[in-house]
């Protein structure tokens, strides 16, 4: 048989009818089912033969994209020293998230979630002067992040592959220029695999550095929850939006404030009920009403927690992430009954400014609280809440907070009009980073001016195991997998139908034939019924299957679209040289 094909009867798979338990997103179904990765433990999977060929395409691809902006691979151990991390902070940062270990000498390492600190002292160690400058340095390598809640098969993993670069600059105009190359090469990388894209504005988080953005794969499982303006092109993920504050009302106008007997009113709908049945003059809804959502935080390496109060409107919930992000890189948590007990002047269910303020607690509201608006919220007793309780004048925060949901139809930031929600997988993120890691580690060089110059970097990662789930995702259909053309294990699934030794022979001459185009050929030649074959090409999801069956008597083959659908019957003698035209693929 030709180099180029590869028989099924012998090639290392095994696919499965039933989907496995543990599955909760198509990806996860389908890959395990058709035999391209295996579970090993939560979070981490095997790949197995025809998934390995997915990964190189989506890898080369990669490799190609960064090349071609001046890009230099290297590669970077997985088992990394504990210093650098130490130096810039990361290593309490991380927390629990990190895999930490120690050697038989009891020296700390830990398992690369990231690599910015090696990529900052490989360049401090190979450069001296302006003139080693710029520089694009990129590894593709598997990172290590211990997810407490691993999920979604390979979309969220504990070990997962990723292409990381980082631009390396003398100027802020420069990182500017390093930036936008990469994200035009991701726009391209993205398109040559098949996946659509919406490209937002993002948190930096634990990475640093000022501008940040991600590319998200539109999906319904995505565990990123965007929103955009239509009509502006504004995008940006929810914990990166910004709420536009209301202007600032007078203090004077308002009525005073006045305590209530507010008894059993242990939601905001039942206290909605309760005041508008008081009698004054006015109906009330839950946007009157200030919710005080007690946390507390805890900074990187610290044992203290911190009280913290979040002031929202009560007709929204307060978003964790969004809440992470502001709050980052200290940790959040909620209060616990024994930190109520602890603090003894927080009435649960009645907690209000004034109580914090009191008690030297910091609160945060939301922009919407501004100077001027009035509030129904709890008046530090049992059972009681106070009304008309006026920002600027009864209370005063101590700043304000993204921390409330962001709902499809709130205004834009841009001014857009109403927004838009949506759902997508995280594929990329670049990050200016600018002098962070270049000044926790030294990366300093001569200047042409004779003088000192610390690099600006930023830094660029793209998800590579994470793009074979989410390929799948969106291109999926209800029969199995459907692989864009350049991710393709193989360009044709050729199956032989029938028993016809005539049959064979033919397949044999039309792999070799394809094989020697350039095609790279799965050839079903299994002692199998045309029905179980026909359901795992389908399964298997090449983009062209090729049928060689009784219509051979008639001097023709069949050949199938996979995503169309679309069959129609191609003369043999033609067949090569037809398919090598519309897939052809070296």
């Amino acid at each position: 048989m030709a180099r180029g094909v590869t028989r099924m009867s012998g090639l290392f798979l095994h696919t499965l009818r039933e989907d496995p338990a543990d599955a909760e997103v198509i990806s996860h179904k389908l890959l395990v089912r058709a035999g391209y990765v295996r579970r090993v433990a939560p979070g981490i999977y095997s790949w197995l033969p025809l998934g390995m060929k997915v990964l190189a395409r989506v890898e080369a691809i990669i490799r190609e994209e960064m090349d071609a902006i001046g890009g230099q691979e290297v590669h970077f151990p997985a088992l990394l020293p504990k210093d650098p991390y130490e130096a810039t902070g990361r290593w309490t940062e991380y927390g629990d998230a990190l895999f930490r270990l120690k050697d038989r000498k009891k020296a700390d390492y830990l398992l690369g979630p990231t690599h910015e600190e090696m990529f900052t002292l490989m360049v401090k160690g190979e450069t001296s002067s302006y003139r080693d400058f710029p520089v694009i340095l990129y590894q593709v390598q598997t990172k290590y992040r211990d997810e407490e809640r691993p999920r979604a098969g390979i979309l969220r993993g504990r070990e997962f592959t990723m292409k990381d670069s980082y631009s390396f600059d003398l100027s802020d105009e420069a990182l500017q220029a390093s930036y936008d190359a990469h994200r035009e090469a991701y726009q391209r990388i993205f398109a040559r695999l098949g996946l659509e894209v919406q490209i937002v504005s993002a948190m930096s988080g634990a990475m640093g550095g000022s501008a940040s953005e991600e590319f998200l794969a539109p999906c319904a499982s995505g565990e990123d929850t965007y929103v955009r303006a239509p009509a502006t092109g504004y995008a940006a993920n929810v914990e990166a939006v910004t709420t536009p504050a209301p202007p600032e009302q007078s203090t004077e106008d308002k009525p005073e404030a006045v305590v209530y007997d507010t008894p059993d009113t242990p939601t905001i709908e039942t206290l909605v009920a309760h005041v508008n049945g008081l009698g004054l003059g006015r109906t009330f809804t839950a946007a009157d009403t200030l919710k005080n959502v007690m946390v507390k935080t805890r900074l990187p390496g610290s044992t203290e927690w911190t009280l913290l109060g979040v002031g929202v409107p009560g007709d929204r919930e307060v978003d964790m992430k969004r809440l992470e992000a502001s709050v980052s890189p200290a940790e959040v948590a909620l209060l616990e009954d024994a930190d109520f007990a602890a603090n003894p002047f927080l009435t649960k269910g009645y907690i209000g400014p004034v109580g914090l303020a009191k008690n030297g607690v910091r609160y945060l509201v939301d922009p919407r609280i501004v100077t001027g608006t009035a509030w129904v919220t709890g008046a530090d007793e049992p059972g009681r809440h106070v009304v008309d309780l006026v920002a600027g004048r009864d209370f005063t925060p101590d700043g304000t907070i993204e921390a409330a949901e962001v709902r499809e139809g709130d205004p834009s930031p841009d001014g857009g009009g109403p927004l838009v929600a949506a759902r997508g997988i995280e594929m990329g993120h670049i990050f200016q980073l600018g002098r962070k890691y270049a000044e926790a580690l030294g990366l300093s060089v001569q200047g042409a001016d004779g003088k000192p110059t610390t690099i600006t970097m930023g830094s660029y990662g793209v998800g590579v195991t994470r793009a074979v789930a989410a390929i799948t995702e969106q291109h999926a259909d209800d029969k199995g997998l459907v692989w864009p053309a350049e991710v393709a294990p193989y360009a044709v699934h050729l199956v032989i139908a029938g028993k016809d030794p005539a049959q064979a022979e033919a397949a044999d001459r039309i792999a070799t034939g394809l094989a020697d185009a350039g095609l790279e050929v799965l050839l079903d030649d299994r002692k199998a019924s045309p029905g179980v074959k026909f359901a795992d090409a389908e399964l298997l999801g090449m983009p062209t299957t090729l049928t060689v069956g009784r219509g051979l008597a008639n001097g023709v083959v069949e050949v199938t679209d996979r995503a169309s659908g679309e069959r129609r019957e191609v003369p043999v003698d033609d067949v090569v040289a037809e398919l090598a035209g519309l897939t052809g693929r070296a």
